[in-house]
């Protein structure tokens, strides 16, 4: 979660990722929520401001892991059975 919102943030004050979601220390769910997260602060920030996202990055970026990983971590999940 704190990777998510890290590259969020990163990206939003116009950096570049290095390498691929991997290179980034994410998972491809992560990933996922990363682009998720970096569109809806663009909308955010064009309609609101910078410094009304920082408040979306983290809800966001909580409630989206929190939904996406109640069933387990990638290593836990019916793959693995």
């Amino acid at each position: 979660m704190r990777a998510v919102g890290y590259w969020a943030r990163e990206m939003l004050d116009g950096g570049e990722p290095y390498g691929d979601y991997q290179s980034m220390g994410l998972s491809n769910r992560q990933y996922d929520v990363l682009r998720e997260v970096v569109d809806a602060a663009r909308a955010r920030e064009r309609d609101q401001g910078a410094p009304a996202t920082k408040e979306l990055i983290d809800r966001h970026v909580r409630r989206t892991c929190a939904g996406r990983y109640r069933d387990g971590g990638p290593s836990v999940g019916p793959w693995q059975r």
